[in-house]
């Protein structure tokens, strides 16, 4: 039997991390910044994929993922008035 590695390392915002092995994204991005792990956890920020899709923090990292952090975009609440008036038709 193979044992299975003690740590993999991955990528956050092209940084090399070394996490251990079945750490989350969000493990992998505390290991390379604490401060932004924060924002993730604030909500602040979200990590996304290679491809640069959001994923859930607790998604399992493998050796060579590679992860980014952007901006949360807020949501605004209801739409106003004049955001939604042309999208009716006047009977």
């Amino acid at each position: 039997m193979s044992e299975q590695p003690r740590s993999v390392r991955v990528f956050v915002n092209a940084i090399a991390v070394d996490v251990p092995a079945g750490a989350s994204a969000l493990d992998a991005v505390l290991r390379w910044n604490a401060d932004e792990a924060a924002a993730v956890t604030r909500g602040d920020r979200v990590i996304t994929d290679s491809r640069g899709l959001p994923i859930a923090t607790d998604l399992r990292v493998s050796a060579g993922s590679i992860f980014r952090l952007v901006a949360a975009r807020k949501r605004s609440g209801a739409p106003t008035g004049d955001e939604v008036a042309g999208d009716s038709e006047d009977a």
